[in-house]
């Protein structure tokens, strides 16, 4: 299954997003209806609070008071700690059994308003944030939620701020024009990424590579930093590190749009064990039938199901030819022009080919396939 973390500050329109991705078809898992649900009536969340913190934080229907509540859990770190010890477990467990109930084939939107605050944006295999600019949001707050403006800039102050979402969003939706603008967006989201996104995980392979030579973006160290923490979620103790190599790391060079990143395993059974955890965190394994993913320290062995940001990854253990190779590659591309012009025109070239062929592709592989070994040879320096 496809995970979406969807995300915003207060008085962003995210409940608008989640709405529209639910008309479209996508599981929801709301964290705030999660956090109400496990502290109802009749429930062990409810029993634990009222053990905790006293009857007293209790409404005549026996309902939970959450500003008394509130009261008392937000006094101190010690409260604070005790609330959330009762609270979270609940939630974390609520949440994963919806998810594991949702089809195997669904696209899961799991609406998290704290996710860039709690550090969670690994977890998916995209997040979404919802953007508007701050005085829109408090007039939002102000006018349809009825909020004192004191209150409602204390609770945009208390969240994440803009650039720290940015830095975890792989797909920004601007929310400071019409309800229907925002929804127009989130349904082209949905038909040209979502979905074949979801296609390709189900099928097991990853999106084709683009063929096209662009101008350096500041977005690729942006990506392959947002892609990098995922991958040393997935591996754990197991890796040693994740690194961005290829042309898209060096400063001011053009190169296609593709992130290549190295994961360097603690052993070759290590990096076996990681690989194997791949496909379903949205990096199936490169068929060779596929032109386009060849590099210079040899073929990847991952790419990302994502149609739109495309990532590579090779995999193995420190003293594997493949790994040293892209080392070897990147600091040569780093260090010396007369490389990068070298491995930017063969790229052009086979580029160049794609443009004319019947089957651009199958044209792009043959000019890489021929070109690679002097090259290879070239700056390795052999």
């Amino acid at each position: 299954m496809l995970r979406i973390g969807l995300t915003g500050g207060i008085g962003s329109g995210k409940s608008t997003v989640a709405r529209t991705f639910a008309e479209l078809g996508a599981t929801i898992v709301d964290a705030d209806v999660i956090a109400r649900e496990v502290v109802e009536p009749g429930t062990p969340g409810l029993a634990g609070l009222v053990e905790a913190f006293g009857d007293d934080i209790l409404l005549p229907d026996g309902r939970l008071d959450r500003p008394a509540l509130a009261a008392k859990a937000f006094t101190d770190d010690e409260s604070r700690a005790t609330l959330n010890a009762i609270v979270h477990p609940l939630v974390g467990a609520r949440t994963a059994e919806l998810i594991d109930s949702a089809p195997e084939d669904a696209i899961v939107v799991q609406d998290i308003p704290l996710l860039v605050e709690g550090g969670m944006a690994p977890l998916f295999h995209l997040v979404v944030v919802v953007f508007t600019d701050e005085s829109v949001r408090l007039r939002r707050l102000v006018d349809s939620r009825g909020l004192d403006e004191a209150d409602a800039k204390a609770r945009i102050a208390a969240q994440a701020t803009d650039v720290q979402r940015r830095e975890v969003a792989d797909i920004a939706l601007d929310n400071n024009g019409s309800p229907e603008t925002l929804v127009a967006a989130v349904r082209q989201l949905w038909s040209e990424r979502l979905e074949p996104f979801a296609a390709n995980l189900r099928a097991g392979v990853p999106a084709a590579p683009p063929l096209i030579v662009r101008e350096p973006r500041a977005e690729w160290a942006r990506r392959a930093e947002r892609r990098s923490r995922r991958l040393r979620l997935i591996g754990g103790d197991e890796i040693v590190d994740v690194e961005h190599v290829g042309p898209t790391v060096v400063d001011g060079m053009p190169a296609r749009d593709v992130v290549d990143l190295v994961i360097t395993a603690e052993s070759a059974e290590h990096a076996a064990a990681v690989a194997d955890r791949l496909p379903a965190a949205g990096f199936p394994r490169v068929g060779a039938d596929i032109a386009g993913f060849r590099r210079l320290w040899g073929p990847v062995t991952h790419a990302s199901a994502d149609p739109e940001e495309q990532v590579t990854i090779t995999i193995g253990a420190p003293r594997d030819t493949a790994v040293h190779t892209a080392h070897v590659v990147r600091d040569r591309l780093r260090t010396d022009g007369d490389s990068r012009l070298a491995y930017l025109a063969l790229e052009r070239r086979a580029a160049a080919a794609a443009d004319r062929a019947d089957d651009p592709r199958a044209a792009f592989g043959a000019v890489i396939d021929d070109g690679l070994p002097g090259l290879h040879s070239y700056l390795l320096g052999s």
